[in-house]
Formats: C-alpha cells, structure tokens, sequence
C-alpha cells in the first residue's frame, strides 16, 4: 500500500471553480469556522467574535429555529464585512443536520443564503439526489446568478467506509466542491480520507474529514494532503460536529497553515490522550528551534492500529504511554540497553529503513533533574513505589551508581524489582529508621483526583531533597511539606519536560529548548488551575 508521504503538496487552494464574477474572485484560507447559534443573534455574535483571526465562516443555519428569518442578519453581516468569505448550509434532519423542512424549503433557503452573500452553500447529496433535475438545474442558475459555488457533501456518522462511492455519487452532479465525511472508529481510518484526498485533489476542490477524537489526524493533515480546506470551531463547546477542535488550536498549535510535504509527523500514543501536554510541548519546541514537525494526540484502542497509522503515514516518531510500552517491545528492530532491561519503552523513532527503534527517556526524565542538584554516584535514594515510573527510576538511578531503596505498599513487588534492578527492598516501617539523600514518589498519592495517601508518615520524610513525579497539582501535598521543612524540592513537571527533551533530540539530532518547554507547560497547568 502506498505511504501517504506522497501526498500532492499543490493541490488547489483557491476557488478557482466560482462563476464569472464581477469582483476578483476570493482566496479560500486553510482553515474554515464553523458557526451556529439557536438564534441570529447569537449565531452573528460568535461569528464577530472569530473576525479578528478568521474571514473563513460557515453559517450552520440549519441550527437556528427559524433558518429562514435569520437570512436578513446573515445579509447584513456579509455586507458590513465584505472580506468575509461565507458557507451558507442548512442541512436536513434525517442526514444529520437540524432542519425540520422539506427538500424544497432547504434549496430555498440555501439559494437566499447565497443572494444574502454567502460565496459557497452546502447541499447533501442525499437532497441533491432527491431532487428533480428540472428542480435541480433552477437552483444551480440561481447559485450562478447570485456567484455562488456549489458544494455537495456527504456524510457517515458511524464509520468509515465506501469513501470512494461516496464521492462519485457526489461528482455524478459535477459540483465545484466535493466534501466527504466520515466518522473514525481507529487511527487507520484516517489514512483512507487522507488517500482519498490525495488521489481526488489534482481533479476537484476537496474536503475529507473523519469526525471524532480518532479522527483529528484527517483534520490537522487534510489541507496538507490536496484538501481545500479543514473545519474549526471557534470556541471550545461549540463545536458543530465530533471532535471538532478549535481555529486557535488548529492555528497555534497545530501550525496548519504552515504544514507542508516536508513537515515530519509525530505521535503520542494512549487512551485517554486528549489532555496529553506532550504536542503542547513538543510542539512548542518545534517552532523554537525552527524544526519542520508536527506532534498529534493519537487515541489508540489497539497497538495494530497505530503500528498501522505508523508505516503508512508515515510517522518519524511516537511518544507512548501506558500500557503500550511494554505491548510495543516485540515490535522494535532494536532498543537501547535500558529499555531492554527496563521492559518499557516510552519512544519510538522511525528509522531510515521504516523499522522501529525504541528507547527509554523516562529514565532521563528522573536522572537529569537529579543530576543538575547532586552527585549520584554513592548517594543513597529511596523510591516509594513499584510500578511503570518507579521501574525507569530505579534502574536509571542503579546505573548512575546510587544506592537505591525500594518502598510499597506490597512489599513483595519491591522485593522483586529491587532483585530485577540490583536495588535494595526496604519495608515502610524500615523507612523512619533511615536517612536518605533524595526520596522520589512515583505513587498517585497527592495527583488531582486521587484519594490516595501518602504511604509515609510527615515524620518520616528523611531527605534532604524530596522529588514528586506527580506534577498535577504543580505543588503537590508532599512538595508542599518538603518546602515547609526547608528541603530541596523538584516537580514532577521538571521530570515531564526533561523525558520529553530526550525524546526531541532522539527525534531531531538538536538540543531540546528546555527552558521553552518548562514555561508553555507550566503555564498550561496554571490555566487548568
């Protein structure tokens, strides 16, 4: 199967289709806002609120309880901004739009969204089959008369599937746009809306869009691949259509108008993802050190599924999460030692063979931090817990030539790690009996929403400096003890950026902007409050 990374980087961006007009024909951005509102009011209130970024409007006027009255304001709009470029849809009921009228009243109203100045409508092309050719043909003159372009869509809000049939019965009607829809249910689904762009956009002005979480890869890459252009929203809970995510969002920190045939792609892999900080990250990094790369959230309900998206995107890289490091090993052509002895692996890196390589940066994630403070080798460190986090921690800190410690509540599982790793099984009564240079939690004790108690009692927090992974809350109850009792300190965020430092020279061979990265992710936790 072909790859995707041949896709056509010139594929049309203008409305080159639009009749003859009197004043130059408009350019079409990348990016399209979707608005809607129960009533004219409200729905011409959020579209002067997108102005300021955004002359690329669609009215969803199909959400208003009266379509029809809300044409008078949507021509007084388009009037008073006349750099606006506007989609007028009103889309029927039983194809998954709001509108309670027949097929006769659609086309009208449509038709007077065009004499209102909307330059392109919208038509399902289950209405456009339904009605009568004679029927048809008047409604097409009136579009040309009032220099509007016709755009027929089909959508699928269960799956995707026949993308291909779906757009041949589109083109049956020779529209000047063909919009194809369809709802992802796994990562590959994109990869067929991708392709269909790609092999459609050299001949038609495309759209493709798969709907759902699964199904923002279609919506970041789509104008990259020949579409000719993508939807947004304009705030967050205004969303006209699953998964739909914001013009800022698309626009900042997906960079869409900027991606190209040369942008890398990059992943990080998991479920739940969505609040993922790592493409804030990643890139922020990015544009920082002015690398050509891109990284999405990729919500992956099976390992097969992104190996899938992996080759034939293709990805240069994937950040992995939870329980995906250790399902990925067997698929690796080769791993770095620590991974190996590890058992995780938290990076992949697409070599120039399109093998997979793995690697482990939650190990840097806790030893640079550490590093920066103290000598390591012949310090004696103590990690409470023994899980995925305590595991890098514990082998990293053993290789650095610490003297690990080993605490949980399970004491058995501390046994066998600290026999895995070399390290040493203290019971948590043994905890207050000794002293320690650095203490590190990887439990969820202390993590917003969690109900877990500190698995150690205040006066048994012997360290002289006190290192929490966890990192949301930015000060954690435990870093809140430790700096009321005057101790050295570091977050679990420092822990986050330095993994992510590593995975971005693993990825581009440059040294990571640290200091760039800490700033846009703590501010994000701030504003999550």
């Amino acid at each position: 199967m072909r790859q995707l990374m041949t896709m056509h980087s010139s594929a049309p961006n203008t409305v080159d289709s639009l009749p003859a007009l009197a004043a130059p024909r408009p350019r079409l951005g990348k990016l399209c806002v979707a608005i809607q509102g129960v009533t004219a009011a409200e729905m011409m209130g959020r579209a002067e609120t997108v102005l300021k970024d955004s002359k690329f409007l669609e009215f969803r006027l199909d959400a208003c309880h009266k379509p029809a009255a809300t044409l008078n304001a949507l021509k007084e709009f388009l009037s008073e901004h006349r750099d606006v470029t506007a989609i007028g849809t009103c889309r029927r009921k039983p194809f998954g739009g709001m509108f309670d009228g027949a097929l006769t009243a659609e086309l009208d109203v449509l038709l007077k969204a065009a004499e209102a100045g909307c330059r392109i409508v919208d038509l399902e092309v289950e209405s456009a089959e339904e009605a009568k050719p004679a029927q048809l043909d008047k409604f097409r003159a009136g579009l040309q008369a009032a220099g509007a372009a016709l755009l027929v869509s089909f959508h699928d809000f269960s799956r995707t599937k026949g993308l291909a049939q779906a757009a041949e019965r589109i083109e049956a009607f020779e529209p000047d746009f063909v919009k194809v829809v369809s709802t992802a249910r796994t990562l590959s689904d994109n990869l067929e809306v991708l392709r269909l762009i790609e092999d459609r956009s050299l001949g038609a002005q495309v759209v493709g869009i798969a709907m759902g979480e699964e199904g923002l890869v279609s919506r970041v890459l789509g104008p990259r691949a020949g579409a000719a252009f993508t939807f947004a929203s304009p705030d967050d809970g205004a969303e006209t259509a699953p998964g739909q995510v914001t013009a800022r969002t698309l626009r900042d920190l997906y960079r869409v108008d900027q991606l190209d045939q040369a942008t890398r792609i990059f992943g990080v892999a998991g479920n739940p993802i969505a609040h993922s900080l790592s493409p804030l990250m990643h890139n922020t990094a990015f544009r920082r050190e002015s690398v050509n790369a891109v990284m999405l959230p990729l919500k992956v309900r099976a390992l097969d599924d992104l190996l899938t998206l992996v080759r034939q995107l293709p990805l240069g890289g994937v950040a992995v999460t939870m329980p995906l490091k250790q399902e990925v090993l067997p698929h690796l052509a080769n791993m770095d030692p620590l991974t190996s002895r590890i058992g995780a692996c938290n990076t992949l890196r697409t070599g120039a063979d399109g093998k997979l390589y793995g690697f482990n940066t939650d190990v840097a994630g806790v030893v640079r931090p550490l590093e920066k403070r103290m000598r390591l080798r012949g310090s004696r460190i103590v990690v409470l817990g023994a899980g995925g986090a305590a595991r890098a921690a514990v082998f990293g800190l053993v290789e650095q030539g610490a003297e690990v410690f080993i605490v949980n509540r399970t004491h058995e599982t501390a046994v066998a790690l600290a026999k895995q790793a070399k390290a040493k099984a203290l019971k948590l009564e043994q905890l207050a009996k000794n002293q320690f240079d650095a203490l590190i939690n990887t439990t969820p004790c202390g993590m917003a929403g969690s109900k877990q108690a500190l698995p150690m009692k205040e006066s048994e927090l012997n360290a002289g400096l006190v290192f929490d992974m966890v990192y949301n809350p930015l000060e954690t109850p435990l870093l809140k003890l430790a700096k009321e009792r005057g101790l050295a300190v570091v977050s679990g965020i420092e822990m986050f950026v330095q993994q992510g430092a590593r995975q971005f020279e693993i990825w581009t061979g440059k040294p990571a902007p640290e200091a760039e990265m800490l700033k846009v992710v703590e501010l994000a936790l701030r504003r999550r409050g």
